[in-house]
């Protein structure tokens, strides 16, 4: 039993080396397709379009541009967002045209694509000259070389060959303050995560004004539930004065409520919570009927259509793109005024995959109401499933 047992242990640590190899190969291969696909496309803009496509430089100085276009279709070929993909043509673009010792191990497999394309995200700023010295230093030893020394070698370029971009990023390093909500850590009672970083003086000060609001708070609450609830006086001083902007939405049968400005759910209780809070105003908007036709002789949209093509899809509804519809331009799938200001022909577009649409070659059809096809220059078909 226990021979039997060992023996079959070993088949699937072989089957699974085997495959790593496989994937190793693999990841090789598609650096090398980018690299192909840049090549046969490469930026020629033309002035005189507007809004008409770019010539991406998606590596550092001395690396062959890419048509904005050409960069959709590859991501959405890969099975990528489009962020995504123009960062794995970057990153074959910069190994391959500024650090060739380094994309010589990678293509013989001594260095892993992982490591290598790390490498290059963080040499795509320098000059040609100290990416090459970067390229040298590393080459023996990027298979093995930490992070630290990567940097350390980054920095030591970057001073020799452009000392002044190098006081730049040091002086905007020192600047990294921020704050940030993270809506898309919320919870289903409604908790939101907030983070951020403050100068010393900032941070005392905003620590004293959440112990001091507290302290006027309920004492049955703890301490830092009190805290945390004072975060909502910050910039009125005074709860009773404060405004909550949320876009639900529930249907019958559903338990659960959307709440689409922070694209989440979360339970009756905890809106009935919010909205019985000291002071807060509850403004009931009347419920659209998302599939009414409704239509305008005007090219803008009326506000009540701009609500109900943002209601019908939450995002813009380009292949993998997930910004959120109140942020996009509202798009005439059929060019006004050619194609009328109606439901049926307005759809949520970001600026930069409208921009695909109304210059680049891309168009789109509605096949019904939760899916739509696009179609890239070169003829290819790609599918957006609505939720």
């Amino acid at each position: 039993m226990a021979v039997t047992t060992s023996a079959r242990a070993d088949e699937v640590l072989v089957a699974a080396r085997d495959t790593a190899t496989v994937i190793a190969d693999a990841q090789i291969l598609q650096l090398v397709q980018a690299v192909q696909w840049a090549q046969l496309n490469p930026g020629d803009p033309d002035p005189e379009i507007e809004w008409g496509m770019q010539a991406l430089e998606l590596a550092g100085e001395g690396a062959v541009t890419i048509d904005e276009s050409a960069v959709a279709e590859f991501a959405l070929a890969v099975g990528m967002k489009h962020e995504a993909g123009a960062r794995l043509i970057g990153d074959a673009l910069e190994l391959s045209s500024r650090l060739p010792r380094i994309w010589a191990r990678v293509m013989s497999g001594e260095v892993a694509v992982w490591r290598a394309r790390k490498i290059a995200q963080d040499t795509r700023t320098l000059p040609f000259d100290a990416a090459a010295a970067v390229d040298q230093r590393l080459a023996i030893v990027a298979a093995r070389c930490s992070w630290a020394e990567l940097d350390r070698q980054i920095d030591r370029a970057r001073f020799e060959f452009d000392p002044e971009e190098a006081e730049r990023r040091r002086l905007a390093e020192a600047e990294q303050r921020c704050v940030r909500v993270e809506y898309r850590g919320i919870n289903a009672t409604g908790q939101v995560p907030i983070t951020g970083w403050a100068g010393l003086a900032d941070a005392l000060a905003f620590d004293q004004f959440l112990t001091a609001k507290a302290a006027t708070l309920d004492p049955a609450q703890p301490l830092d539930v009190r805290r945390s609830m004072a975060l909502g006086m910050v910039g009125t001083g005074d709860p009773a004065h404060r405004e909550l902007v949320l876009y639900a939405h529930t249907r019958p049968g559903q338990a659960m409520v959307e709440v689409e400005n922070t694209r989440s759910v979360v339970t009756p209780e905890q809106v009935q919570e919010w909205c019985q809070e000291a002071g807060t105003r509850v403004t009931v908007r009347p419920v659209l009927d998302l599939t009414e036709e409704m239509s305008t002789g005007a090219y803008r949209p009326t506000p009540l259509m701009k609500e109900q093509v943002r209601l019908r899809f939450p995002t813009c509804v380009f292949p993998g793109c997930e910004r959120p519809s109140r942020g996009c331009d509202i798009d005439h799938r059929e060019p006004y005024p050619l194609g009328e200001t109606t439901t049926s022909n307005l759809f949520p577009l970001c600026r930069g995959h409208h921009r695909l649409k109304t210059t680049g070659g891309w168009r789109y059809i509605p096949l019904d109401h939760d899916q739509i096809v696009w179609i890239s220059p070169t003829g290819r078909v790609h599918r957006r499933h609505i939720n």
